[in-house]
């Protein structure tokens, strides 16, 4: 009886495991009610989420010390994001604001969701992000410009929130989303999107890149390489 039940405990141990390092798939839970944006972790919000791990280098290795915890909640409304990301050093842009967008985020310390609706063309899809100090920019990214950072003009109307945990060393970011901004569908149980989820860490001279499925090149800018996030009724 001792050995069933350490079998059973090792198969679920194992199966949590897996879900949250899942490669393919990132799973976001129903919440049936709007929340204001909440960056603790352990709130009954965020505890409901499914949680999936960023730890990779654009190659695929693992990043040690930066392993980023992200879980994901949605609504009839919006899509919610939380980043818990490890950090040894901030690199934070001076005299940040987040009242107005703030066009090259992307240079300094951020957590970042790629994600698209359409699975025809791979190379149009949406771009978020999110600082430690509550900066934020979003972008409509489409790959055959010259310039893709162009779509930085669009306004998906999303929201971010984030705090810095300098004890822990850890920084929070979290993110909600319309919808509306993301395709002219309602979102349902068993509706996937393309996605992938990155990390830019540090200072320039060492500088990090964390993602969660690797974009196998220089760039996190590699469709190819995204994963499926998908909506689901339950944890």
């Amino acid at each position: 009886m001792k050995r069933f039940l350490a079998s059973c405990l090792l198969f679920f141990s194992g199966t949590i495991h897996g879900n949250a390092g899942d490669r393919t798939t990132f799973r976001s839970a129903y919440a049936a009610q709007e929340v204001e944006l909440d960056t603790d972790p352990q709130s009954a919000f965020w505890q409901g989420a499914p949680l999936v791990y960023a730890e990779v280098d654009n190659w695929g290795h693992v990043v040690p010390g930066y392993r980023t915890k992200v879980r994901s909640r949605w609504t009839k409304n919006n899509l919610y994001l939380l980043y818990a990301c490890p950090y040894e050093e901030l690199y934070l842009k001076p005299s940040p604001t987040a009242a107005e967008e703030t066009y090259g985020l992307w240079k300094w310390d951020v957590a970042e969701l790629f994600i698209g609706s359409n699975f025809h063309n791979i190379r149009r899809y949406k771009e978020f992000e999110v600082s430690p100090q509550s900066e934020w920019i979003d972008l409509d990214i489409n790959l055959d410009l010259p310039d893709h950072t162009v779509g930085w003009t669009w306004n998906s109307g999303f929201q971010v929130a984030a705090r810095i945990d300098s004890k822990a060393k850890i920084w929070y970011g979290a993110m909600r989303i319309p919808f509306a901004a993301l395709d002219s569908r309602p979102p349902v149980a068993g509706r996937a999107f393309r996605a992938n989820l990155f990390r830019s860490q540090g200072p320039p001279d060492h500088r990090r890149s964390i993602a969660w499925k690797a974009p196998m090149g220089d760039t996190f800018h590699a469709p190819e390489q995204f994963g499926l996030l998908e909506l689901v009724e339950h944890k």
